[in-house]
């Protein structure tokens, strides 16, 4: 099969690959999005904290920014990628259907997933009555009753950060969390309610949250639930080409280290967004998608100009 020739792949088509693509793209460079279509934010109504975009869908927001690198004469395609390859002139990407595509330089933006504990209701939640972020939702459920499921060593921070937009917060420790006694005095010094024991289920009615039960019996009214999941890097694909996951230094995940422009340890190959920054919300991850684009720009520009001075044809 025919091998189709680009300057950059951008493995990932969400905020963090779309606006590396579009400042590739103005840069006049052949550049081509590879996307699964599996956001991180799908089950969200609304993204939030991105200026002049506050509230727009995450599908809008995304069919907007694949217009704007069509029409600077990007390629946007539907697909996975399931693999990359050093190869004599760049890189190789193999994607599921058999389809290959090689590039001078490679960016992975493929985000990450959120693990969930195994409790029974909280995946049907997750976006909607469960959240994690307070800057993301938090005024959308502002004065509410809100509960913090116990998940790890975040989970007190997360309840004294949620405490800012709702005087009725609960932290269930889940026989997960272990308060230290300076935490038990910033709990009690903010009105944190603790409640000990493990969580049996999230429940709902009519797909409205409602509250959640211990496995002892015993049950609670909340209108909003806050979870800190377990963040991890989408990172096969980088994976194929050596590169392996860090252990976030504050314990929640695995993240793919590069250095403050997107560069990672392997020559050529990028990387930004939640890939890369697990705590990035959507316009920090716009934001370093275009300084990933922006550097991969000079690298090719500096490549080309030592073609020049040594006599070397541009390689097309």
């Amino acid at each position: 099969m025919e091998t189709t020739r680009y300057d950059v792949v951008i493995i990932g088509g969400g905020a963090a690959g779309l606006s590396a693509a579009t400042t590739l793209s103005r840069a006049l460079r052949p550049v081509l999005v590879i996307d699964s279509g599996a956001p991180r934010n799908a089950p969200a109504t609304g993204v939030h904290g991105y200026l002049s975009r506050d509230g727009m869908s995450p599908g809008e927001l995304l069919s907007i920014g694949r217009s704007e690198v069509l029409s600077y004469g990007g390629t946007v395609i539907d697909g996975e990628a399931v693999s990359a390859r050093r190869a004599a002139d760049g890189f190789e990407v193999m994607l599921g259907d058999a389809r290959r595509f090689s590039a001078r330089r490679l960016l992975v933006t493929t985000g990450l997933t959120d693990g969930l504990p195994p409790i029974d209701g909280l995946q049907e939640q997750w976006g909607k009555g469960v959240v994690h972020c307070p800057y993301c939702h938090g005024w959308e459920i502002r004065g509410k009753r809100i509960g913090v499921l116990g998940t790890g060593p975040m989970s007190v921070h997360q309840a004294l950060m949620f405490r800012q937009w709702s005087p009725n917060i609960t932290l269930f420790l889940n026989d997960t969390v272990d308060p230290t006694n300076e935490e038990w005095d910033k709990l009690r010094a903010r009105s944190v309610t603790v409640v000990d024991g493990a969580v049996a289920s999230v429940d709902a009615v009519d797909g409205v949250l409602t509250g959640l039960t211990l496995r002892q019996g015993s049950s609670f009214d909340i209108q909003a639930l806050a979870v800190s999941t377990r963040m991890e890097a989408r990172s096969a694909l980088v994976e194929s080409l050596g590169l392996s996951t860090q252990v976030h230094p504050m314990g929640v995940g695995r993240f793919i280290e590069t250095d403050l422009t997107g560069a990672t340890a392997v020559q050529g190959v990028y990387a930004a967004g939640n890939v890369s920054n697990l705590m990035a919300q959507v316009i920090t991850a716009a934001a370093e998608g275009v300084m990933a684009g922006a550097r991969i720009n000079a690298d090719l520009i500096e490549e080309e100009t030592r073609w020049a001075v040594e006599g070397i044809p541009r390689t097309p």
